[in-house]
């Protein structure tokens, strides 16, 4: 999860930059809470994915694959 955010974060604030040049506070000021709604929108579906995967391949607590 923190790769895709932190490549979308870090594409757009390159974008930003390279189009627009705003100060320092103003790229803080929309990438800071962009890295904390992003995170918190894909917690969720990949967390459901991740139960999905538990699911599918039965996984169980302290069991070592053989």
């Amino acid at each position: 999860m923190i790769l895709i955010v932190g490549a979308i974060v870090a594409g757009g604030a390159l974008l930003t930059e390279v189009r627009f040049q705003p100060p320092y506070w103003v790229q803080g000021a929309i990438w800071g809470p962009a890295v904390i709604i992003l995170s918190l929108a894909f917690l969720r579906p990949l967390k459901a994915g991740l139960i999905a995967l538990q699911y599918k391949h039965r996984a169980e607590e302290a069991r070592i694959a053989r």
